[in-house]
């Protein structure tokens, strides 16, 4: 067959490091005529027919054949190799489980639990057998069609190809029409020899965020290049009431400028809380996490999309536009946490379309003119699942709508299984360094903390105190004092910072290195 004289050549190309006529070649991300390096991320394409090309990636060691007229984008090639048209979206995972609790059954099972929401999908097909050496589990399903995602590819097929207990592919189709060729690219999927290693190729800009002068003014005082670092808190009933926060202050001999405040679709924009922030002097980080208190929400990024909450976020946002002072919106974080009903193992494990929702949300925004608001993405530094399509670069809506990277990772300490007590350097220099490859936007820790299970807190706070300011990009740290309870009501996360006499002491003095401004 033509597809095996076209792997034939592909296998030339990197031999030879050069490509055919009949082949396009993507070496670190961009398409380009010139031959490949031994330790860059290559991809080729070659044409096979008139309904196929074939797709090598030897960064990531596999093969298959595609539709034509796809183009490639390899700028999260560690994570994905996605290729696309106005139609069709095809994304291929490898997930290697080694060294953890996971199986490649675990991946099957949890990866595709979505899809007992019958009410929301409808399961087409499911299959399992072997093929070419792989035991294969193959899904296609269908939704709603979404009115506010152009060309809303509602049609979908996941294709999971297991090499090993630990190993697995897997090829993610979604697209406009019904899928009728699934089965037929999984028995083209090949292994290749790895060549080359895969790395990111993630464009970078600043974005353009309509400011009004106070906010400019605002941004430019906390987070420009030379800004000190400073401290937020979440105090549980701050800012509608400052007698807790009162106090607290006073111990530390600190007023914190910034102070958080959570929301859900419970509420309208709590504009009380926002004006009483302002008349104390204060900043709100405001986090909307869209979605009702203690119900099942696992429909509501469709609802989001399909048109529900049009009129809630108009007002929203004629709100915030009346209010007019600074906020720090920060919309749906941690998504990459399955505990949030905005996390994709709800909905098709389709990240993308959270990326949708945090558009269409921008986008009401912009139409009423809103100017004095910040917009904070906020991953978790964990990612649960730990599987490629919930991986937190997913989820990012693009630099043109987001001002803040926001960074959130806590010593959750030791009192619920399966948790660990963290230090702050096991926590944050590797996170850092790593969004500093991806974002050239100022970062501030939106929350975090140290649990009093498993180990000296007060120690965690001196050390975090010491090592904080290497982090120059962040610009607030924001400490969450509030507590986690278990299911029958006993504390266990105990985050508060004033527990005891030794961790208040402990803070205060922290604090002192750093600028009061």
């Amino acid at each position: 067959m033509r597809y095996f004289h076209c792997l034939t050549i592909a296998l030339l190309v990197a031999a030879t490091l050069s490509a055919p006529a009949n082949a396009a070649s993507i070496i670190n991300g961009e398409y380009t005529s010139f031959p490949p390096g031994p330790e860059d991320d290559y991809k080729v394409t070659c044409s096979v027919d008139n309904r196929y090309e074939r797709l090598t990636d030897y960064a990531n060691g596999y093969s298959l054949l595609v539709p034509q007229g796809l183009t490639v984008d390899a700028s999260l090639s560690p994570v994905v190799t996605v290729l696309t048209n106005d139609n069709l979206r095809i994304e291929i995972y490898y997930d290697n489980f080694a060294g953890t609790q996971a199986t490649t059954d675990d991946y099957i099972s949890f990866s595709n639990k979505f899809i007992n929401n019958t009410q929301e999908h409808k399961l087409l097909q499911e299959e399992n057998y072997r093929q070419n050496g792989f035991s294969i589990h193959l899904l296609n399903w269908t939704r709603r069609k979404l009115s506010h995602v152009p060309n809303d590819k509602n049609y979908y097929s996941s294709i999971e190809l297991v090499k090993s207990q630990n190993e697995v592919y897997t090829i993610f189709i979604k697209s406009t029409q019904p899928i009728d060729n699934a089965q037929e690219i999984a028995a083209s999927f090949t292994l290749t020899e790895k060549r080359g290693k895969s790395r990111f190729a993630i464009p970078i800009s600043q974005g353009h965020t309509p400011l009004n002068d106070e906010t400019r003014g605002f941004y430019d005082k906390y987070f420009s290049a030379n800004s000190p670092l400073r401290w937020g808190i979440f105090e549980p009933a701050a800012p509608q009431e400052f007698e807790k926060l009162d106090t607290l202050e006073k111990q530390l001999n600190y007023t914190f400028p910034v102070l958080v405040r959570y929301q859900s679709f419970d509420e309208n924009l709590p504009i009380i809380a926002l004006r009483s922030a302002y008349e104390h002097g204060r900043t709100v980080e405001l986090t909307l996490q869209t979605g009702y208190n203690f119900v099942d929400n696992s429909s509501v990024i469709y609802d989001i999309l399909a048109g529900k909450y049009d009129d809630y976020f108009t007002l929203y946002a004629q709100q915030l536009k009346a209010f007019g002072h600074p906020v720090l919106f920060r919309l749906n974080n941690e998504m990459n946490g399955d505990w949030c009903w905005y996390s994709s193992a709800y909905y098709s494990k389709d990240a993308e379309l959270y990326t949708a929702s945090w558009r269409y949300i921008r986008h009401i925004f912009d139409e009423n003119g809103v100017d004095n608001v910040l917009w904070v993405w906020n991953p978790h530094d964990l990612s649960f699942p730990d599987f490629k399509w919930n991986h937190y670069l997913r989820y990012y809506p693009g630099d043109e709508y987001v001002d803040i990277i926001g960074l959130t990772g806590y010593n959750t300490g030791n009192y619920f299984a399966g948790e660990k007590w963290r230090e702050f350097s096991e926590i944050y220099p590797s996170i850092y360094a790593e969004y500093d490859q991806h974002f050239a936007k100022p970062f501030m820790i939106t929350e975090f903390g140290s649990n009093s299970a498993g180990g000296n807190k007060a120690a965690w706070m001196g050390k975090m105190f010491d090592q904080m300011g290497r982090f120059t990009k962040i610009k607030i740290a924001v400490w969450w004092n509030g507590i986690d309870w278990d299911t029958s009501g006993k504390p266990g996360r105990i985050y508060l910072l004033d527990e005891t006499e030794e961790t208040t002491a402990a803070f205060r003095e922290g604090l002192q290195k750093f600028s009061r401004q």
